[in-house]
C-alpha cells in the first residue's frame, strides 16, 4: 500500500486530519460536529493535494527517469527528447532532462567514434591496396631482372622503365597523402597573393595540351576579355586545383571529346566552370567522389593513373579559401565542376 502514491497520500492525509482534530479539540468552543467536519475536510483536501504532488511531481518523473535509463541500457534513444522540457518546479524533472541530455550527447559521441572507426578501417584497407599495387609491380620487374633478364638489354631497359614508373606512382601517392594530412591538420599555410586567373588557367592548359592531344581532346577556354579576373588567393594551390580538374576533364572524357573551361565574374566573385562531355558520374557516387581513394570506376581509374586523392585535396584547398566545389553530372553527357574565388578590385587613387 505504501508503495503507491494513493496509499502514501491516504496515510499522510489521515495523519494530518488527526493532528488537526487533536489541535481543534483543545479549544473550549469545539463541538463534535465541528471536529467531524474539520476531520472530513482536512482528510479530503490533504489526500487530494498530497496525491497530486506525489503523482505528478515525484512518481511520474521517477517513472520517466527509469524509462530513460532502460532505453539507455538497451541503446534505444528513439524516444528520448533532444530538447529539455519547459522549466518545472520538480527537481526530478530537471534530473530527467539532465539524463536525457547526457544520454543524447553520449549516443552522438559513440556514433561518431563508430563512424571514425569504420572510416579508419576503410582507409587502412584502401591505402594498403593503393600502396601494394606499385610496390608489387616494381618488385616483379626487379625480381625478373635478378632472375637473369638483366642480361637482355632490351628487356632490362623496358623493365627498369616500368619499375621506375611504378616507383614514381608510389612517390606521388605518398606525397599526396602527406599533403592531404597536413591540410587536414592545419599544418599547411596558405600564402595569398593577387594574380590573374586567366593567366593561371592558360598556364595549366599549356601544361596539359600534350596530354589532351594524345586523346584528341579539344580544350576550349572562354572568358570576357573586358572583365576583371584578378583574385587574391594562394596561387600555387589554386593552380593545383585547376590542374586536377582540367586533367580529370581530359582523362575521363571520351576520345575526341571537349573540355570547356569558362571564367565568369560578378560583383564580388569570379567563378571557374570546367565541363567535359564524357561518361558522367552516377548520382549515388557524386556525394563520395571527394573522399580519399574513392573512384567511380576503380579498374578504369587505375589504368589511367592518379592516386585517388586529387579531388580530396581540391576540396581541402578550396575550404582553406572559404570556398566550396560543386559538381553536377548526367550519365552519357558529362560533368561540370565549379568553384568560386573572391574578385580582387584595384584600389582607386
Amino acid at each position: 500500500m505504501l508503495t503507491t502514491s494513493r496509499g502514501i497520500s491516504l496515510v499522510l492525509a489521515f495523519a494530518i486530519s488527526a493532528l488537526t482534530v487533536a489541535f481543534l479539540s483543545l479549544l473550549d468552543d469545539a463541538t463534535p460536529m465541528l471536529l467531524t467536519v474539520a476531520w472530513g475536510l482536512t482528510l479530503a483536501i490533504s489526500y487530494i493535494l498530497i496525491n497530486i504532488t506525489l503523482e505528478f511531481l515525484i512518481f511520474k518523473e521517477i517513472s520517466n527517469i527509469y524509462s530513460v535509463l532502460e532505453k539507455i541500457q538497451k541503446k534505444d534513444l528513439s524516444g528520448v527528447a533532444e530538447k529539455p522540457k519547459k522549466s518545472s518546479i520538480s527537481p526530478l524533472r530537471k534530473i530527467n532532462s539532465t539524463i536525457n541530455s547526457y544520454a543524447i550527447a553520449k549516443n552522438k559521441e559513440i556514433e561518431t567514434l563508430q563512424r571514425n572507426a569504420a572510416f579508419r578501417r576503410e582507409f587502412i584497407a584502401d591505402i594498403s591496396h593503393e600502396l601494394k599495387t606499385p610496390i608489387f609491380a616494381a618488385q616483379g620487374y626487379v625480381h625478373t631482372l635478378l632472375d637473369g633478364a638483366v642480361e637482355d638489354v632490351k628487356v632490362r631497359d623496358k623493365f627498369l622503365k616500368r619499375a621506375a614508373k611504378s616507383l614514381n606512382a608510389l612517390d606521388k601517392l605518398v606525397q599526396d597523402l602527406l599533403t592531404l594530412n597536413q591540410m587536414e591538420s592545419g599544418v599547411v599555410k596558405f600564402h595569398f597573393e593577387v594574380f590573374s586567373m586567366v593567366d593561371l588557367i592558360e598556364e595549366v592548359i599549356e601544361e596539359l595540351e600534350h596530354k589532351a592531344e594524345k586523346r584528341h581532346i579539344n580544350i576550349r577556354f572562354t572568358y570576357n576579355s573586358d572583365k576583371n579576373f584578378m583574385t587574391n588567393a594562394d596561387k600555387d594551390k589554386i593552380y593545383r586545383v585547376c590542374q586536377n580538374l582540367i586533367s580529370n576533364a581530359i582523362k575521363y572524357n571520351h576520345e575526341g571529346g571537349e573540355a570547356h573551361i569558362s571564367l565568369n565574374s560578378s560583383k564580388n566573385t569570379l567563378t571557374v566552370d570546367i565541363k567535359d562531355n564524357g561518361l558522367g558520374i552516377p548520382a549515388e557516387d557524386i556525394k563520395r567522389i571527394f573522399e580519399r581513394f574513392y573512384r567511380v570506376d576503380k579498374s578504369r581509374s587505375r589504368e589511367m593513373g592518379g592516386t585517388g586523392l586529387g579531388l580530396a585535396i581540391v576540396k581541402h584547398i578550396l575550404e582553406g579559401h572559404k570556398s566550396k566545389i560543386s559538381v553536377s553530372s548526367t550519365i552519357g553527357k558529362g560533368s561540370l565542376f565549379s568553384f568560386s574565388l573572391p574578385l580582387h578590385k584595384a584600389k582607386k587613387d
